[in-house]
């Protein structure tokens, strides 16, 4: 960070015809010889959640050894580059995913509605669903005055708000992790292009045939400010120039991805039906365009909150681009099928894959005197481990980040008392400057995460 002797506020935006265009820290934003140039200069910390559903080949993810300098197992490794900005936390249970005394099937339903909230979901398969508030909420609700969105619910599978998907249970508790309130499910977006208009603008309507004419008359969101944003540029220093021109390449290159997605929604019959326009055909672009979709909305600051479902849970989603024709659900109930665990394997990888992608880009992405992923803590993991088993406890969880100097990397626990995932929660509140007396079941925090 280099302090100069002019000063912009830290809200910028440039706004045009439909578009606002928030900045991305720049030198420029922190004044020069002000008794609030350590405040100002202060990094910002931003929480993320990345669920993966179904459960995972736990032998291929944890780590045989504690401490630091464990190898990383198959599913694991594509993390590899990012092991001093890890923490993988084992032996942490979902335990509001367990049945009830008679309460019978339902899992996955159980799963994800427990899992950021700490609460038993109601079995029900009609409107009267319950939960709890999600932790991400609760950040939200102190970070709300500082950002344009209190925070993002994003995935890749479409949104159905009502319905029987586990026996007994609405889809919703299947397909959002996130709770404003204990009766009030947030829905999870999975179209990028009204991610990208959220963020940035638009036409000011959910209707395509508007937001197509909206485009052909405006271009670009870059375009509706290009004469605001040439004037910002040359009042910059070169350092500043570079981190604008960056950070404009990588909106127009998202938007680029986003309208040659709907063009080939709208002329390609070879795409899933289920798919609508402005979805891209392939797992891998999708799930990389919603990534970088997080980057933008993170370097701008529009949100420091984000929740991201890799698919919901009992998601029967086929990945044919790593031949894998099964459906993702019933490999996860493979029964000891070695094939089948092959194939879960590779689709277990696949989701790591792209996970490494976004850390990288998170890595590459300036802010303040250090990176976006120096300063977050973006969660990796689900509230299931052995899918096949519909297990609870022993989760998948990982921490990448560094939360702005409150997390060390290069570090695995493992905890033999069974506790709840929720005293994760409780801890990355904590260091999020949001503390809690508790929260859902936790016990208190993880004493572990504590210690910078």
């Amino acid at each position: 960070m280099i302090i100069t002797k002019t000063h912009l506020p830290r809200r910028t935006f440039l706004r045009g015809v439909g578009a606002t265009l928030a900045l991305p820290l720049l030198d420029g934003m922190v004044p020069a010889l002000s008794p609030l140039r350590a405040s100002a200069a202060a990094p910002v910390r931003r929480l993320g959640v990345v669920y993966v559903p179904n459960g995972i080949v736990m032998n291929q993810w944890t780590p045989d050894t504690t401490g630091s300098g464990f190898e990383m197992k198959p599913v694991m490794q594509p993390f590899e580059p990012f092991r001093d900005r890890l923490t993988v936390l084992s032996g942490l249970a979902n335990k509001h995913g367990d049945a009830l005394p008679g309460e019978g099937a339902g899992d996955h339903a159980r799963a994800a509605g427990a899992f950021l909230t700490g609460v038993h979901p109601k079995k029900t398969a009609g409107a009267d669903i319950r939960a709890g508030v999600s932790m991400d909420q609760i950040a939200a609700r102190e970070f709300a005055q500082e950002t344009q969105l209190a925070s993002l619910e994003l995935s890749l599978d479409s949104k159905e708000p009502l319905g029987a998907c586990d026996p007994g249970y609405s889809c919703v508790y299947a397909n959002t992790l996130n709770w404003l309130g204990e009766t009030t499910p947030l829905p999870m977006e999975n179209n990028p292009r009204v991610v990208f208009e959220r963020l940035f603008g638009g036409s000011g309507t959910t209707d395509a045939a508007a937001r197509r004419a909206r485009m052909r008359e405006d271009g670009t969101i870059l375009d509706a400010v290009a004469g605001k944003l040439a004037r910002l540029r040359a009042s910059l220093g070169g350092r500043d120039r570079a981190k604008l021109d960056e950070y404009t390449a990588a909106i127009r290159d998202v938007e680029r991805r986003i309208h040659l997605a709907e063009q080939q929604g709208l002329t390609d019959l070879s795409v899933a039906l289920e798919q609508p326009p402005g979805i891209p055909g392939t797992f891998r672009e999708h799930a990389r365009l919603m990534f970088d979709l997080q980057v933008l909305a993170y370097q701008a600051d529009l949100t420091r909150v984000i929740t991201f479902m890799v698919a919901h849970e009992t998601s029967n989603r086929a990945y044919p681009e790593i031949d894998v024709s099964d459906a993702h659900h019933p490999l996860s109930h493979h029964g000891g099928d070695t094939d089948k665990i092959a194939k879960l394997i590779d689709v277990n990888i696949f989701h790591a894959e792209q996970f490494a992608y976004y850390l990288d880009r998170l890595a590459r992405t300036e802010d303040g005197d250090g990176s976006l992923l120096d300063q977050s803590m973006i969660v990796y993991g689900g509230g299931m481990s052995n899918g096949n088993t519909h297990n609870h406890h022993k989760l998948p969880i990982a921490v990448a980040g560094g939360g702005a100097g409150s997390l060390k990397g290069n570090r695995h626990f493992s905890y033999d008392d069974d506790p709840p995932v929720t005293n994760l929660f409780l801890s990355l509140l904590a260091k999020l400057g949001v503390p809690q007396e508790s929260f859902g079941d936790s016990t208190g925090e993880l004493k572990e995460l504590t210690d910078v």
